[in-house]
């Protein structure tokens, strides 16, 4: 049924699909309703019969033949792909070519054009819209990341006005201590001069006063000091400092103040959607081993072990039913260990891109990071409690919750403790999820989450539109599908736990199944990652973290 038709089946005008119809061109076979025939009648190009719809004809319009004017061509020659006359198959050139009726043509090549039809509405025209609203959102985070740009060489020149400034001081200050050594040194020789010249003055006073007197002793006893004063004091040499700056051309100083890459613009080659026949064949992903492998199993430690993250490829942080989070190794070594800073369970963890731990308080509310052992509260909550966090790759956190009184579920973004987006109901004011749980971003930027509830996997794109959900694949299983960790690698898998089945899915990301991993002691696998390498690690209720090489 039409999207827009009532229960009745009402059927709209072709070309507003808006109104229901009323009238039927019979040259070009379409319908119109009344506000459309005049618009399609203005065409005078053809030569257009326009009947009502209820006196439309039913009787096919055979094309006429090209080669013979007076007959139509009521046969249809498959080696050649085109209709015919009946004087054409009976020519050299139809002459044991494999014939049909046209009408029985007609209808097949009728069912194609359905196909195409749903397609094109269903899946494919959908996508264009989702990437004209792709492109909106990235234009309307210019002015944010490349204000951010501006923010950050504005920094860097305040580290370098910072720095120039501190060195010009230590100059001066150094250029002031070496001028007050000279000047004491100056002084001091000044005092050496004119203490020699006191006593001069002294003695010039003496001899003056022998000289003029008769006193016979004075002369005698009077001793010569001019020898002395002929070596004249020393005189304080000072070589001045100088100030040498080194040869500094702009390409050096644009290095010492940083780089900034080019911007580059260029097209990728665009997806190609699957058409409905190939996704039935794709189910075998080339990079997908046959048989994943099992690599490790670490003990934890823990009771009720419920999540796990990825530092490294060696290293993961993993939670359990109390207030300790543990960094271990492939051995299960307790590297290091972090208690929460209320004493609550944590509900979730997740490590940001510069490997900071960030976890989920659920009780009071809140989400905190922790960095160099210290933990920091950046999001407070008030009506909502945070359920699941992941880390993305705008360095984003993207939070699940769910209200105080248990109704309502939804997905929020967050920049630092500034709230960026909220994901919680669709174009028609339908809530996207019943009860968000896990929560991943896809290597396209699409949101997967696990919604407890509805038991399925919710994906929107990054403006927080619908793109699909997975409700399982059908096969026999124990239980009903039951998501509950999810996690995404490079090839923009996606992978989910199905905790009662003990299995992992594997979908593209479009939402088809792959495959499934399953065995290896998965026993209620919970929590999920892949570290940078595509290895998956799941969480087991047996408090085991098994490593599993899948691609």
């Amino acid at each position: 049924m039409h999207p827009r038709r009532s229960a009745q089946d009402v059927l709209l005008c072709d070309l507003c699909e808006t109104i229901p119809l009323q009238s039927h061109c019979e040259l070009c076979q379409i319908n119109l309703c009344v506000n459309c025939v005049g618009k399609h009648l203005s065409d005078s190009s053809q030569k257009h019969n326009v009947v009502p719809f209820l006196h439309k004809s039913t009787t096919p319009i055979y094309p006429k033949c090209p080669k013979h004017a007076a007959k139509h061509c009521e046969i249809y020659c498959e080696n050649c792909d085109i209709p015919v006359c009946i004087t054409c198959v009976t020519s050299d050139e139809h002459r044991g070519h494999k014939i049909s009726d046209v009408l029985e043509k007609l209808k097949s090549k009728k069912d194609d054009l359905k196909n195409d039809l749903e397609e094109l509405k269903s899946r494919i025209f959908p996508r264009y819209e989702e990437m004209s609203s792709d492109v909106e959102t990235e234009k309307a985070e210019l002015e944010t990341n490349y204000g951010k740009l501006s923010t950050a060489a504005d920094q860097q020149g305040e580290i370098l006005h910072r720095e120039i400034t501190a060195i010009v001081n230590k100059r001066k200050s150094d250029i002031a201590e070496m001028k007050n050594k000279h000047l004491a040194a100056l002084n001091k020789n000044k005092d050496e001069i004119t203490n020699k010249i006191t006593e001069l003055r002294q003695i010039i006073q003496d001899l003056k006063k022998i000289l003029g007197s008769n006193d016979v002793s004075l002369t005698f006893t009077f001793k010569s000091r001019n020898s002395e004063f002929r070596s004249l004091p020393p005189k304080v040499r000072v070589s001045l400092p100088s100030f040498s700056p080194p040869k500094m051309n702009k390409g050096q100083l644009n290095e010492m103040f940083g780089s900034l890459s080019s911007l580059s613009l260029t097209k990728e080659h665009g997806d190609t959607m699957k058409s409905p026949e190939a996704v039935s064949s794709a189910q075998s992903v080339r990079p997908l081993l046959d048989e994943p492998r099992f690599s490790a199993s670490i003990d934890t430690g823990h009771t009720g072990l419920r999540n796990v993250s990825c530092l490294s490829e060696d290293e993961v942080w993993t939670r359990g039913n109390n207030e300790i989070i543990k960094l271990l190794n492939l051995q299960g070594k307790l590297l290091t260990s972090i208690r929460t800073k209320s004493g609550n369970t944590p509900r979730d963890i997740s490590v940001t891109r510069d490997g900071d731990l960030v976890y989920t308080d659920y009780e009071n509310k809140t989400v905190n990071i922790v960095k160099n052992q210290q933990i920091r509260t950046v999001i407070t909550l008030q009506g909502w409690r945070p359920l699941n966090v992941c880390s993305t790759s705008f360095d984003d956190l993207l939070v699940t919750m769910i209200s105080d009184d248990e109704t309502q579920s939804k997905v929020v973004r967050y920049s630092g403790s500034t709230e960026k987006q909220s994901i919680q109901f669709d174009d028609r004011g339908r809530p996207f999820y019943s009860s968000a749980r896990y929560i991943s971003e896809n290597k396209n930027l699409d949101i997967c989450v696990s919604d407890y509830k509805a038991k399925s996997i919710v994906v929107v794109n990054q403006s927080g539109k619908l793109r699909f959900r997975y409700t399982g694949h059908p096969s026999n299983t124990k239980e009903s599908f039951n998501p509950v960790g999810i996690t995404t690698d490079s090839q923009s898998h996606i992978l989910t736990a199905d905790y009662y089945n003990d299995r992992i899915h594997i979908l593209d990301q479009d939402g088809q199944f792959l495959r499934y991993i399953q065995n290896y002691d998965l026993w209620r696998p919970c929590g999920l990652c892949v570290d940078i390498r595509n290895n998956l690690f799941v969480a087991n209720v047996d408090n085991k973290v098994k490593k599993i090489q899948y691609l």
